[in-house]
């Protein structure tokens, strides 16, 4: 019988889908169970088949009012931490150094636990690991996690998902946050360069976007649901979009990925496939701020022009959907 393994990834879908080789490498050895946001409820089928998904939202992975006690299910949270116990877990592991998932790594009465320990959190734990370099990407955490219970993840370079066959280039406006939205504008210029060039091009937009797109005249797709958002990415060839879930999400899919990104830095969280690009953004002495920027505006993200995206885009589709456009 496989040791039980439980994994904390309690924030949103990119980082779910970092944590993917992980998850795929260690069902082969654990019996594994993953402690996440209800997304994984949708990405678990496709990206871990093979793995348990315990589905609950943590109060402080909200984007505002995450510390308004009041508001928080105790009664859940409680009731989630007796559940946990009684499975009697062999191991339990997080790959962020977050003295609250090292409370709750405690809480959940797991014979192991590991993670990496910081402000003291080390008492939670049993067992203590040490992060990789500050400018190592967020996979490498991983990696760290799975050396310790003898599982060899590949590097981030080696990870090349089997080439698709579409030629469609799939470009995704939408982010989880604003100051991650390149604007809709340069967008569209970039669909419409594509589309000069004898490129498909399908936009995927957020609900919020929707009325944009329409009124200038795009046939844009908004999918409901996260299994909406991956039957739609089966058939690109590209993806193009924000530093964003969706674009994670298409990378560990097998799709190259061209990502816009303003405040927070390539070298930290690129998408896992060895041939994505990107355009970094402008400098900025608080990059990476992540979702909290201090000015009115990101202007990191906006110093990337439609023109200057356009050059390296067009490289970046010649690369690989070169043989796969329609003969004029």
């Amino acid at each position: 019988m496989k040791p039980k393994l439980l994994v904390f990834e309690l924030w949103g879908m990119g980082d779910l889908v970092l944590a993917t080789p992980f998850l795929r490498a260690a069902a082969g050895s654990f019996e594994v169970t993953l402690l996440a946001k209800p997304v994984a409820m949708e990405l678990q089928p496709r990206l871990w088949p093979g793995v348990e998904v315990i589905p609950f939202s943590f109060p402080w992975t909200a984007f505002k009012g995450k510390y308004y006690f009041i508001r928080w299910p105790w009664r859940e949270l409680a009731s989630l931490m007796r559940q946990l116990r009684s499975r009697r877990f062999d191991l339990a592991v997080s790959a962020r150094c977050d003295p609250r998932d090292h409370i709750l790594l405690w809480l959940t009465g797991a014979k192991r636990r590991a993670g990496f320990p910081r402000w003291q959190s080390g008492l939670f734990l049993t067992e203590r690991l040490s992060l990789p370099v500050p400018s190592a990407h967020r996979y490498d955490q991983w990696r760290v996690v799975g050396r310790h219970l003898g599982i060899e993840l590949p590097a981030r370079s080696q990870i090349t998902p089997p080439a698709r066959e579409s030629g469609t280039v799939l470009i995704h406006s939408g982010a989880a946050q604003s100051v991650r939205v390149w604007p809709l504008e340069r967008y569209q210029m970039m669909a419409n360069q594509l589309r000069q060039n004898h490129y498909q091009v399908q936009v995927v937009c957020d609900p919020s976007q929707r009325a944009w797109w329409t009124a200038h005249d795009e046939d844009v797709r908004v999918p409901a649901s996260v299994s909406e958002l991956i039957a739609l990415i089966d058939t690109a060839g590209l993806f193009v979009g924000n530093d964003s879930g969706p674009g994670h999400l298409a990378a560990i899919m097998g799709v190259p990925t061209f990502t816009l990104f303003g405040n927070n830095l390539p070298s930290l969280f690129a998408p896992l496939h060895a041939e994505s690009e990107w355009m970094e953004g402008g400098p900025c002495l608080y990059k990476p701020c992540f979702d909290s920027c201090r000015f009115a505006k990101p202007e990191c993200l906006l110093s990337t022009g439609a023109s200057e995206a356009w050059i390296k885009l067009k490289a970046f589709a010649e690369k690989h959907l070169e043989r796969k456009r329609p003969v004029r």
